[in-house]
């Protein structure tokens, strides 16, 4: 049901503009996310998989690093789905409901990366206080990690959620994106939205800043600690270990920050649009790219796990 301007009435549902396009050209779009979002399922699951399956990749990295993979399939599967439906459906409504679920969700997890992301503790006593690593970083530790930063996501989910869904819509009820994105609802709200774009601004903002700044100060640490290393190859190869894990915070917070930490009136449904498919799409896509090619335990696992299966397949073969 497409609302205008002209037509007061409560909006039952929210029409996605998505990106409109030829026939033709949405077929294309479409072929294009689904190899994307192929991509997302396997690289992520395999990643999951691999730390599971080998008793190697039992450290805190890796524990912080599956939770990481989990949420990347999370927060994808909460928007593509429904993009890809939209491109092959005629009809591009989504619920009111549905909306505020999808974006509830998307926060949820987009938020609880950031967390994730922000422990960057975890290289600093590896590097600064490997002695004391074992003992600091203990599996309860770790866990309770990765849970306060779940509880972070979705209070902040619900904050969002809550102040954007008790606002009054009207119509129009159309959505210049592929998903329910908390700016470009409040641009469609009748009500007054001071309070929610406050709350963005500010709280919203601060999370990612935060995050940011935890890791700065960690990162500050490490480097000094790596600098009175006194060989370079050392030196190198302490730097290597970080170098995936700096790439994906300065990927996914520098996306973020570029659309979420603006005052309202500076947001371009446009050119923002097609930012979002970078940190809800491709990040997904990358991050277990990127800490598989420049992870030798990573890469030694998934050989050590082919050579396996290569071997059994020839038992079999063998025995059949």
């Amino acid at each position: 049901m497409l609302i205008t301007a002209t037509e007061p009435a409560l909006v039952r549902e929210f029409i996605l503009l998505g990106f409109p396009s030829r026939p033709s050209i949405q077929v294309v779009l479409f072929l294009a996310f689904m190899a994307l979002y192929s991509m997302i399922l396997l690289g992520n699951i395999g990643l999951m998989v691999l730390i599971r399956s080998n008793p190697r990749l039992h450290t805190p990295m890796y524990f912080f690093l599956s939770n990481l993979s989990f949420v990347d399939l999370c927060y994808s599967s909460v928007i593509v789905p429904k993009m890809l439906a939209n491109f092959l459906l005629e009809s591009k409504a989504i619920s009111y409901t549905g909306c505020g679920l999808q974006f509830y969700f998307f926060c949820t997890f987009a938020d609880t990366e950031s967390f994730i992301l922000a422990i960057a503790y975890d290289r600093y006593v590896a590097i600064c206080n490997p002695l004391l690593y074992t003992v600091v970083m203990s599996p309860r530790v770790c866990v309770l990690l990765v849970v306060l930063s779940y509880i972070g996501g979705t209070l902040s989910a619900l904050v969002h959620t809550c102040f954007a869904f008790r606002l009054s819509f009207c119509g129009p009820n159309i959505i210049n994106h592929f998903f329910c994105d908390l700016p470009l609802l409040l641009k469609l709200s009748c009500s007054d939205t001071s309070l929610n774009e406050l709350l963005l601004y500010t709280y919203g903002s601060s999370v990612e800043i935060i995050s940011v700044i935890v890791i700065l100060i960690s990162y500050i640490f490490i480097v000094i600690s790596v600098l009175r290393i006194r060989s370079a190859t050392a030196r190198h190869k302490t730097f290597s270990t970080c170098a995936s894990h700096l790439t994906s915070v300065i990927i996914y917070e520098g996306t973020l920050l570029s659309i979420y930490s603006r005052p309202g009136s500076w947001y371009s449904p446009n050119s923002d649009k097609y930012i979002s498919v970078f940190y809800t799409i491709m990040i997904p896509v990358l991050n277990p790219l990127i800490y598989s090619l420049r992870n030798k335990d990573v890469k030694n696992a998934l050989r050590t796990a082919i050579d396996t299966k290569v071997l059994a397949q020839q038992i079999s073969w063998l025995t059949w």
